[in-house]
């Protein structure tokens, strides 16, 4: 039966949402359940909001699904994911057998980046870096609207190169889930911001209460902000010395810090070679709802 709705699945940590949306972008219908943290389950879940969908449209959709790690070319099995369940299994095979069609899987950050590049805030740009800035530290490409996950499968995983230019105070700096120090991730994410203020102040604070404090003129909350920034820049500065993306898109909790926007660009000139920056940094047009939306955007364009 021919597919005509595009259904997009983001398997996160602790929520799965699916929706479907039309041929031209538009939102059918959308529902989300708790993640179970165990893989059969993970499916069985997975399996039933999509049979919820085409029971409610009363069509067959294609399926893509995002999950916070990547599957390996090489051996078709899930690595890298946080949600550690779905390591070593062979997903894209196991949920294309539970429904019965094939089924595309990639990187939520890659999502992200496909969402914003088809009809989001880079709507037409060629090449397009997603950030997302949460609990971790996410990236992903698109170019053309197409994901590139690269020969190993790890494009745009920026959040685990160390962070650039680090002073003798950042070195060698927290460690890292992955099983170093001073990655990235570590330092600019909503973990690494909100430890990094108890580190140096004393007061433990979630980073949105952080974001608060400064905007209400606290010192040191304001300080901290002023730091995020100032590694997030040099962060960002080696993307444009690799990729020189035409657009950067942001997601993720800490991409609703409005003065990012403003304060970015001049912080982020003086590391890139040559001193001039001139990319557009831009919040996700779909916030929260932009990866699943690329999850659904993983099929192309039916003629």
């Amino acid at each position: 039966m021919r597919a005509e709705m595009r259904i997009g699945i983001d398997l996160g940590g602790t929520k799965i949402e699916a929706l479907a949306i039309g041929d031209d972008g538009t939102e059918m219908v959308r529902h989300r359940v708790d993640t179970p943290r165990e893989y059969g389950a993970s499916i069985a879940a997975m399996v039933a909001l999509v049979e919820r969908i085409e029971r409610e449209t009363g069509q067959r959709g294609t399926v893509g699904a995002g999950i916070p790690g990547t599957v390996s070319s090489r051996t078709g099995l899930v690595k890298n994911a946080n949600s550690t369940w779905l390591n070593g299994m062979p997903l894209t095979v196991d949920l294309g057998a539970a429904m019965g069609r094939e089924v595309r899987v990639a990187n939520d950050a890659n999502c992200l980046a496909v969402s914003e590049a088809t009809d989001g805030a880079a709507a037409g740009a060629r090449v397009v870096f997603a950030v997302i800035l949460g609990t971790g530290c996410g990236g992903g490409v698109s170019f053309s609207g197409q994901i590139h996950n690269g020969a190993n499968g790890v494009a745009g995983e920026w959040g685990h190169n160390p962070l650039p230019w680090a002073t003798a105070a950042e070195t060698p700096g927290p460690a890292c889930y992955c099983g170093k120090h001073g990655c990235i991730e570590t330092w600019v994410s909503g973990s690494g911001v909100a430890r990094e203020f108890a580190d140096v102040t004393g007061r433990k604070l979630t980073t949105r209460a952080i974001v608060e404090a400064a905007e209400a003129g606290d010192a040191q909350a304001m300080a901290a902000v002023e730091r995020f920034e100032e590694r997030l820049a040099r962060s960002l500065a080696t993307i444009v010395h690799t990729l020189d993306p035409d657009v950067i898109v942001f997601g993720g909790g800490l991409s609703r810090v409005a003065r990012l926007y403003e304060e970015l660009p001049g912080k982020m000139a003086p590391y890139v070679f040559g001193g001039e920056f001139h990319t557009p940094l831009l919040p996700a047009k779909y916030g929260d709802s932009s990866g699943v939306r690329g999850a659904a955007w993983l099929w192309p364009a039916r003629g």
